[in-house]
């Protein structure tokens, strides 16, 4: 097996004072992604993975999560200079809108891309996925409320006629994780023709994954160095972070 460390971030801004633990600088961004192609990291989507055995050693999964404007105008010219993959999640009853969920002011009132602007990236680029409907946290909800929330996704993508692959990124990464709840969970993202489930975790992972509905990512800090971000891709997150 092999390790495969997935990345996730959040929103990016133009100046260092303006970075927060959701927020990265597009200065650390750029160089974060120019590490990854000095030491030839392959990106990949959720959806080669899915046809995939075996990944080649410096193999790495980039994430981002809530499609906010701000990715738009920093990461996505990045991710086509260094030549990168991408996996972007959607909040999808946020879309056109802003991140209304966020109670923290450092975060509040991020733009969400529009339903023109998703359907322009270059899907070879980036891929789309889910990140629910209403970005409330799964173990809060009822199955019921869990069930009209992917029907409601699905209302989205179809009368917009979006493509989106069926890898999930659970928000907070929050959901169910004991006994028979985290199991009929589970079951309720399968039934809804999920493929892969993401939680945080903060350590890579072994692929292929062990269990494709707690596949961890490792949160990227706006505060981060260069030395913390390589170490860890290596490692996750240890105490000194």
């Amino acid at each position: 097996m092999s390790r495969l460390p997935i990345l996730m971030y959040h929103n990016i801004c133009e100046s260092e004072n303006e970075t927060n633990n959701l927020t990265i600088s597009v200065q650390k961004l750029e160089e974060q992604f120019q590490y990854l192609k000095d030491n030839n990291y392959q990106t990949y989507h959720f959806e080669e993975l899915a046809k995939m055995k075996s990944i080649p050693k410096r193999s790495i999964v980039l994430t981002f999560d809530d499609v906010t404007e701000n990715q738009l105008t920093y990461a996505v010219p990045l991710l086509d200079k260094f030549n990168l993959k991408a996996s972007f999640f959607i909040p999808f009853s946020y879309i056109g809108k802003t991140d209304l969920w966020n109670e923290s002011s450092e975060v509040l009132g991020n733009k969400i891309m529009t339903i023109e602007q998703l359907k322009k990236l270059n899907r070879d680029r980036i891929e789309l996925g889910y990140h629910s409907y209403e970005h409330k946290k799964y173990s809060l909800l009822s199955d019921l409320e869990i069930e009209k929330d992917f029907m409601k996704c699905e209302e989205v993508i179809k009368v917009n006629d979006l493509k989106i692959y069926s890898a999930l990124a659970y928000p907070y990464g929050n959901y169910p994780k004991k006994g028979s709840g985290k199991e009929h969970f589970k079951q309720i993202v399968a039934v809804n023709k999920i493929k892969f489930g993401l939680k945080i975790g903060n350590r890579p992972n072994r692929f292929p994954f062990k269990d494709n509905y707690e596949i961890k990512r490792i949160d990227i800090k706006g505060h981060d160095s260069l030395m913390t971000f390589r170490l860890k891709i290596k490692f996750g997150k240890l105490k000194l972070f």
